[in-house]
């Protein structure tokens, strides 16, 4: 067992993982060793991709079906692994939605804010206790680039992303003197459905990452928390957007965003 497995192992809980960068978390990690639990609401993919891990690595491969939106969602889970000792927490589900804010559907934006805030929150409060008596251990969050300023046209999302770059950095603190690495992974463009889902032609992103690369990268740089961008370009786009007047920057991105939509 290498020091990365002896760290945050032997089991990580991964939500998500039933397609894009969740998927790529599982199988990496598997092939270091770690057993996983793997969460969505898709039972036929989880059921797949449990029994590839399993073939592939030698490992336990745990699914649990769970529409992270519902309330109790965070709870149950947290229920469903109390008797494994997990040293790794990867909250990776999410969605988002583009358009104008007032045209949006209310009922679609309640489950985003359930899926990209509450779920994050009621597991990582769920378990840190258990990382902290156990001195080691870590979770990663996956929130966005566009959870660094908010973002015109994606309103709802960046502001969910926001919080979770918040709660990794506070978590960042709390925990890294009981020996817990935190992380909020911050991708830019990421070669998944989410683009698709969002009405977004990918052929239209630049410099689109694998979910392979992004999930790398982010457990490379887990001890180097509180917040990852892994793609050079996003980091440079999102530091020259910093550094100009926020009015400024706002300004010029939702210009940007309406002349795609035009």
């Amino acid at each position: 067992m290498d020091d990365f497995a002896r760290h945050y192992g032997p089991v990580v809980l991964i939500t998500g993982a039933s397609s894009g960068i969740g998927r790529s978390f599982a199988r990496l990690l598997a092939a270091r060793g770690l057993d996983v639990v793997l969460v969505a609401r898709r039972r036929e993919r989880l059921e797949e991709l449990a029994d590839t891990i399993r073939s592939a690595h030698r490992v336990e491969a745990t699914v649990l079906s769970v529409d992270l939106a519902e309330p109790t969602a965070g709870r149950e889970i947290v229920d469903a692994v109390a008797h494994l000792d997990v040293g790794l927490l990867v909250s990776n589900a999410g969605f988002g939605v583009k358009g104008e804010f007032g045209q949006e559907d209310p009922g679609v934006l309640a489950s985003m804010l359930a899926v990209n805030c509450q779920a994050p929150t009621h597991l990582a409060h769920g378990l840190a206790p258990l990382l902290k008596r156990r001195g080691r251990g870590g979770v990663i969050l996956t929130s966005s680039v566009e959870g660094l300023i908010g973002c015109p046209y994606s309103a709802v999302y960046s502001a969910t992303k926001s919080y979770v770059n918040a709660l990794g950095e506070a978590l960042w603190a709390e925990l890294g003197p009981a020996g817990v690495d935190v992380l909020a992974l911050c991708p830019g463009a990421t070669d998944t459905e989410a683009p698709r889902l969002q009405g977004v032609d990918p052929a239209t992103l630049r410099d689109v990452m694998s979910p392979d690369d992004v999930a790398s990268s982010a457990l490379e740089h887990l001890s180097c928390g509180p917040t990852h961008i892994p793609s050079a370009h996003y980091r440079g786009l999102f530091e020259a957007l910093l550094s100009m007047p926020r009015t400024e920057a706002l300004t010029s991105m939702a210009k940007s965003m309406r002349s795609t939509r035009e």
